[in-house]
């Protein structure tokens, strides 16, 4: 009898652990989120990517034209190709593309003329597999792994079955074995790479090839019977049995076509059936995802989640790869030389340093140890820390972001790298301005030091510039500080303050200075542009992110401030185009969102609505968080209020969701919102588990009426990285009215260098 029982309760502990590990988290995911975009107006400028978490390679469907930025759009009904892509965005090119189309009846090789028509009713797009079935019945699979994917491709019964391999916009190369049913070849195409740079794939299909040839794309040349071709837009075709059912298994590499080969033996090799790799890619991705679960919300809040968590799982890229032995190795796209270790590239810091990275801290803390490492290693190779890479370094948008992800690193107990090099790189890149745009050093570098600012408008962008450059300046002081180095500290005490200097008191508004201190005349806070990035002085007010205490102070104190926060949500949504001259979709963007001047779909006004917690009004945090959330967010193709960026506006989601968001990337601090579910689990890569317990939580009960942390009344407007870590249950009473009396206290106010 006792053996029965032990043998029972076994029995249900087994039965239970494997329930467990069966939560399909994948099926709330849609890629097609945020596919709806045009350059007039962009619903989340994203591709239906076909990829493992930050994977080397991704897969997508092709609706633009070679070369076109816009790879995917959803109100488009016809495909040309299966791409594999990297594009961080529909602004930036791609690099180390190829595309593969199948065709029926007769080979067509020119991308126009080749393309098919499809339904998105015949579509599904999840993260471990993409298939559409075109109206001539022809059907894509595809399931990915780390650097390359498994495709299918079925073809109708008596159709001659072709499938064409286009080499993209620049050079390429092709080798056809057709007795082992293989196609080996490289792409040189995107820009940023050292001269001779390749990235070289091998193709393996599971069926006969009947007849094949090359052909070059700029005038559809084809070359029947040709096993080889190398030059501008070089690609390759293949026939198959007619009907044929056919297993494609490709890889890449930036390194050697002996490493594209083991890397499609080591990741697709044991792989019989698209089925096993599709089965592999959602376990992975369930894994990846299972580091945060949510419970007690409805379907689409569901969908929106974990759509959003999927896309802030993309990026930066894995740029690595592992060599015979199983160690990491990559090819730099900063000196073009091989280096061992860990690489990842595919991300602007301007946008991603926000949220993107700090999420990663929570919930991927190895990769972003090694990712920081990456960042020094990247230092050495070209002589700047990256500001903008895709792959090598571009130096786009503004401000050295870089430091901020590192000083996040440090404060939050990820010390994989010297601290004294990172400041040293800091320093170059603060003292310097480089050769790649910019944000590679820095713009403007002479007279912010001299003057405390960057004058406009002899530098544009300047304001945003000084503020951007004072918030990092912050980050290497708070570094320096943590490890005691008392030089780098007088270095950026006085900087890290020069907010101050664009200040107008008369305006209560950040605004242009020349060179000798004037004002720039007929100021409008609806203009966008000029000393401005990509908004206007509303947006742009709040980018104070280490000292929102030093900014209350400056505008009289906490109903000054609250009032002009209310008042970026009550203003009319009307638009002064200044120097740009005319709309841009983020402008319009705006205006579709009806909240006023606050323009979520770009990133400096992501952090405002969670500044009312540092001027005794937290509730209107928690209420703003909630509606943004609501209003500008689902898991649709219209999914996003604007440009997603690299995870960064995913990410704003995830955080915000879980009921906090990181104002001040650096300080190891959360600040607290409104979650969206009644219960959310972190599963931290420690094995401990930080639980959110929100039972009463729902649309309507969106205020915290009272808070404990592990037991303990629990009064602050913000939560450490390090309370989160040591795991426990942080339980919220959510109610529908405000409690305006909750968190009133210094000590309940987040971080500010002004105390």
């Amino acid at each position: 009898m006792k053996i029965k029982l032990i043998a029972s309760v076994l029995f249900c502990l087994s039965a239970k652990g494997l329930l467990a590990q069966q939560k399909d988290w994948v099926q709330y995911v849609n890629t097609l989120q945020g596919t709806n975009s045009k350059h007039e107006l962009t619903r989340g400028n994203t591709y239906p990517t076909t990829a493992l978490p930050f994977g080397m390679h991704t897969w997508t469907p092709q609706t633009g034209r070679n070369g076109d930025g816009w790879k995917y759009q959803y109100f488009k009904d016809k495909i040309r190709g299966f791409q594999q892509a990297h594009q961080c965005s529909s602004w930036t090119r791609d690099y180390a593309v190829f595309s593969l189309m199948p065709m029926l009846d007769e080979l067509v090789v020119d991308e126009n003329k080749r393309e098919a028509k499809f339904s998105h009713n015949n579509e599904i797009a999840k993260p471990n597999y993409y298939k559409v079935k075109f109206e001539n019945d022809i059907t894509t699979e595809i399931s990915p792994s780390e650097r390359g994917a498994h495709l299918r491709f079925s073809y109708p019964k008596s159709k001659r079955s072709f499938l064409v391999l286009d080499g993209y916009n620049r050079l390429s190369g092709v080798q056809i074995f057709p007795k082992e049913n293989k196609i080996t070849g490289w792409v040189n195409n995107g820009e940023g790479f050292k001269r001779g740079w390749k990235s070289y794939f091998v193709i393996q299909f599971d069926q006969p090839i009947k007849s094949y040839g090359t052909w070059e794309n700029k005038n559809n040349t084809v070359s029947a019977d040709s096993v080889m071709a190398e030059g501008l837009g070089k690609g390759a075709f293949v026939q198959f049995e007619a009907g044929a059912k056919v297993q494609v298994k490709t890889a890449s590499s930036y390194i050697s076509l002996k490493q594209a080969e083991l890397n499609l033996k080591r990741e697709l090799g044991s792989d019989k059936t698209l089925e096993d790799t599709k089965a592999n890619a959602a376990a992975v991705w369930n894994k990846s995802l299972g580091k945060i679960e949510v419970e007690g919300g409805s379907k689409a809040d569901m969908e929106t989640f974990y759509s959003c968590f999927f896309r802030a799982s993309l990026f930066s890229r894995k740029f690595y790869e592992l060599n015979e032995a199983g160690k990491p190795y990559y090819f730099s796209p900063y000196d073009g030389k091989v280096h061992d270790g860990y690489m990842f590239t595919d991300t602007g810091f301007w946008d991603t340093f926000r949220a993107q990275f700090p999420l990663n801290t929570l919930v991927q803390p190895e990769m972003h140890g090694r990712y920081v490492q990456a960042l020094l290693d990247a230092y050495q190779q070209c002589g700047w820390l990256p500001s903008w890479s895709f792959p090598s370094e571009a130096g786009s948008m503004i401000g050295n972001h870089a430091i901020s992800l590192l000083a996040d690193a440090w404060a939050k107990g990820i010390r994989t790298f010297d601290p004294k090099k990172a400041l040293d790189a800091y320093y170059h890149e603060a003292m310097n301005k480089g050769p790649w745009g910019p944000a590679n050093g820095r713009d403007g570098v002479k007279e912010y030091n001299e003057l405390g600012y960057v004058p406009y408008p002899k530098y544009r962008e300047a304001t945003a510039k000084t503020l951007e450059y004072a918030y990092d300046d912050y980050c290497a002081y708070h570094l320096a500080k943590m490890i005691g180095d008392k030089h780098y500290m007088e270095v950026f005490e006085k900087p890290m303050y020069n907010y101050k200097n664009v200040y107008d008191a008369s305006t209560r508004f950040m605004r242009g200075k020349d060179a000798s201190g004037k004002w720039s005349p007929n100021f409008d806070p609806t203009e966008w542009g000029g000393p401005f990035t990509e908004g206007n002085a509303w947006h742009y007010h709040w980018s104070v992110f280490q000292d929102t205490k030093g900014l209350i102070d400056l505008m009289g104190g906490y109903q000054n401030f609250t009032t002009k926060l209310d008042s970026v949500f009550s203003e009319p949504n009307k638009v002064n185009v200044g120097t740009y001259g005319g709309m841009i979709h983020e402008m319009t963007e705006m205006v579709m969102a009806n909240m006023g001047q606050y323009a979520h779909g770009n990133q400096p006004i992501q952090h405002m609505v969670y500044l009312y917690n540092y001027a005794n009004q937290p509730w209107k945090s928690q209420f703003y968080a909630r509606e943004v959330m609501r209003k500008l967010y689902d898991a649709t193709e219209n999914g996003y209020p604007g440009d997603e960026d690299q995870g960064q506006t995913s990410s704003w989601y995830v955080l915000s969701a879980l009921g906090f968001y990181s104002v001040t990337p650096g300080t190891g601090e959360y600040v607290l919102g409104s979650p969206v579910f009644k219960k959310t689990t972190i599963n931290l890569e420690n094995g401990k588990k930080f639980v959110i317990d929100a039972a009463a939580n729902d649309a309507d009960h969106v205020y915290i009426k009272s808070a404990t942390l592990n037991g303990k009344n629990f009064t602050k407007n913000f939560i450490n990285h390090s309370d989160l870590l040591k795991g426990g249950v942080l339980k919220l009473e959510m109610n529908v009215k405000p409690s305006l009396n909750r968190g009133l206290l210094a000590e309940d106010k987040p971080f500010s260098l002004s105390k």
